[in-house]
Formats: C-alpha cells, sequence, structure tokens
C-alpha cells in the first residue's frame, strides 16, 4: 500500500467546495487572518485567501476549514 505523497512530504493539499469552502492539509501557521484576506503558511509556500465574510473553523495541528465567499486564491512559492 502506497502512503500519499502530501503525507510522506509535507506538501499542502488545497480541497476547494464551490466557492464558499477550503481546506488545507498540512499547514505550518496563519500568518493573517481578517474577514477579506487570510494568508496560511505551508511547508512549500504561502497561500493567499481573498474573500467576503472568510472564517477560519475545524483547525486541528495539520488541517484548517475555510468558510465564506471565497474569491481569490494565489500561493507564494518559496525556493
Amino acid at each position: 500500500m502506497e502512503v500519499p505523497k502530501e503525507i510522506s512530504t509535507n506538501e499542502p493539499k488545497i480541497t476547494i467546495q464551490g466557492f464558499k469552502q477550503m481546506l488545507i492539509e498540512n499547514y505550518k501557521a496563519i500568518l493573517e487572518y481578517q474577514d477579506i484576506y487570510i494568508r496560511i503558511k505551508t511547508h512549500t509556500g504561502i497561500i493567499n485567501i481573498s474573500g467576503v465574510n472568510l472564517k477560519l473553523d475545524e483547525m486541528t495541528s495539520d488541517d484548517i476549514m475555510i468558510y465564506g465567499e471565497i474569491d481569490q486564491v494565489d500561493y507564494e512559492k518559496i525556493e
């Protein structure tokens, strides 16, 4: 049985459901949190989420769920 890549390498796994829900697995830290902008640090870079009424929910040490009207997601790769 093969171990999933995101578990063995700490690469983030991002699951977006519609425009209202986003799950980020293997995150390291929350860098910035506002209701219109969230920045999440991962082992490989930073994920920037823009929208309206953004809320963090269902956080564990490895996973974080974001709810709200998600308008844009972009990535800053760490070299």
